[in-house]
């Protein structure tokens, strides 16, 4: 327990979808986590029970709402309706991966905006407010009615890339249209150029077209995104840039869902390496793929819950 600038004392909950980054989270804070039972009945129902006193406590969950994504969320919204009812003073919702990120707009009618839905069940539960890491959707933050931080991976990918690669004739690519503010943002920190793959499919039935804007011929290019999940549309991208003249090409995530065949797509496939953050527990499939390395993301969380505890800045840590 830490109590600085006259603030309250601070305490870590760990649900069960992430516990290895609760603890890396803990040893960064150097603050044990609170005692606490969070378990299934026969039935699956959860049941949570906090063994010990959090009355007037600043309670930080660390919850990822990752696969099984509905018994996560459940899980977390209980955790926080039991805290809340202990007389916590305040409840702060760590969500490294905010899961239904993706649904955050009516994709054709009589469709749900679930990442809304999932907010408002977050904020009625009675969380005070929100952390999390590279949200899908920036507009998402709005969806809450409370204060909500999202965290940007940049500073510790960059770090990576420096250490592993250098900085030498790199070539930061968007792997689609949509990302390209994502990458830029990464190019202009490293200091390399930008390049995007532009993919289209010209009628129903047809293979993906992949255009590459920019050249790439010679150039050690680096795929950015903050998801991969089946992992296709990173390797196809690979492909297309190697068929450019690209010299080798490595790729970064914030969050690694790679659901389905993802991770042997990913080690079958032409990537030299594919690096994600542990937001969300690796499988053991993930831990024994040759061509995938995990990077902890738990210091720049860690660091934000204690400017959050104290009061202090927390966008500074992008500066």
């Amino acid at each position: 327990m830490t109590e600085t600038n006259g603030t309250h004392r601070m305490k870590l909950l760990a649900g069960n979808s992430n516990r290895e980054l609760a603890d890396k989270i803990a040893a960064y804070l150097k603050l044990p986590l609170v005692k606490a039972q969070v378990r299934r009945f026969a039935d699956m129902e959860v049941f949570v029970e906090v063994q010990e006193n959090v009355r007037g406590e600043d309670i930080f969950v660390i919850q990822s709402t990752s696969f099984p994504a509905n018994d996560n969320l459940m899980e977390l919204l209980i955790v926080i309706d039991c805290l809340k009812r202990a007389s916590a003073r305040r409840v702060t919702a760590v969500i490294p991966y905010f899961g239904y990120a993706r649904q955050d707009r009516k994709v054709g009618p009589r469709t749900p905006i679930s990442a809304k839905l999932v907010a408002n069940l977050i904020t009625r539960a009675g969380a005070d407010r929100v952390l999390t890491v590279d949200l899908h959707a920036g507009q998402i933050q709005g969806f809450f009615d409370i204060p909500t931080d999202n965290l940007y991976a940049a500073p510790v990918i960059v770090k990576d890339i420096l250490d592993y690669l250098g900085g030498n004739n790199l070539m930061i690519v968007s792997p689609d249209v949509g990302g390209v503010v994502r990458a830029r943002a990464l190019a202009k920190r490293l200091g390399a150029d930008l390049a995007i793959v532009d993919k289209r499919r010209e009628r129903a039935g047809e293979s993906e077209v992949m255009n590459i804007i920019g050249d790439v011929k010679g150039r050690s290019c680096i795929l950015v995104d903050d998801i991969v999940d089946s992992g296709g549309t990173i390797c196809n991208a690979a492909e297309a840039l190697l068929k450019n003249g690209a010299k080798d090409v490595c790729a970064y995530a914030t969050h690694g869902v790679l659901s389905g065949g993802a991770v042997a797509r990913i080690q079958g496939s032409k990537l030299k390496s594919m690096v994600i953050t542990d937001t969300i527990a690796a499988t053991e499939e993930v831990s024994k793929c040759r061509n995938i390395r995990r990077i902890s993301i738990a210091p720049l969380i860690g660091e934000a819950m204690r400017r959050i505890n104290n009061e202090e800045s927390v966008s500074s840590l992008f500066d």
